[in-house]
């Protein structure tokens, strides 16, 4: 079976730091999201034919875009005797922190996935995106990155190495999403932060981290099961 030419892949927008999980914990939230269109081309290389959408004037040379880095990370790696050609769909806002710059690099490795003759698994997808993510954020951190590929509520541990955990959401939990009219570019964001927490802060977040998934384990078991007992 021939491989088809071209190919799109969607990827919804995301929000990462959720509660108190910073930079490890983050959702996808599929109401929004970028689409990226990628082609073969017998030219070896990445290429980046159009931006479209609500944000348009994002650079096209590819080692400043996320989506075009993202694929020419994958490329390399692979040694690939093609390249891509990539069209990109924004529909997330720039600086919004719905995780824009994590979508275009998702949608983009997984529409040029498609293309491969021995696609990758999901992992190996996660850590091109990073190289794209990196672009915009100038550190490497995949909050945004697991959920908008993987789905739902993802714990990701580890950067050289990440370890990626989809963590089961009960269906009472509703999640309200309030963003201000203005840009606030991650770069920027994460420029203000302190180098150094005390050791006090850091195991009170842990704790707090674990108890993040007890909670939803719990709040899962009083939902469902038809013993509920005193305390749900």
């Amino acid at each position: 079976m021939s491989l088809p030419d071209h190919a799109i892949a969607f990827a919804p927008a995301s929000v990462g730091n959720v509660a108190v999980g910073f930079d490890v914990l983050g959702y996808s939230a599929g109401f929004a999201g970028d689409r990226v269109r990628a082609a073969r081309t017998a030219a070896r290389g990445v290429r980046i034919a159009a931006i479209h959408g609500v944000v348009t004037d994002l650079p096209l040379e590819v080692e400043r875009n996320t989506a075009g880095m993202a694929v020419a990370a994958m490329a390399d790696a692979l040694g690939l005797d093609f390249g891509f050609e990539l069209t990109i769909e924004k529909g997330i806002p720039l600086g919004s922190g719905l995780g824009g710059s994590a979508a275009s690099a998702v949608a983009a490795v997984v529409a040029a996935n498609a293309l491969l003759d021995d696609p990758l698994d999901y992992l190996r997808l996660l850590k091109f995106a990073m190289r794209g993510e990196e672009v915009a954020s100038g550190t490497a951190h995949i909050d945004n990155i697991a959920p908008s590929l993987y789905g739902g509520l993802v714990l990701s541990v580890g950067i050289d190495n990440p370890h990626i955990k989809q963590i089961p959401v009960p269906s009472i939990i509703r999640s309200v999403l309030v963003r201000p009219h203005r840009v606030l570019e991650t770069r920027g964001a994460r420029a203000i932060l302190g180098r150094t927490v005390t050791l006090s802060d850091v195991i009170w977040q842990q704790a707090n981290l674990a108890g993040v998934r007890r909670r939803l384990l719990h709040l899962g078991f009083c939902r469902s099961s038809p013993r509920r007992s005193k305390t749900c």
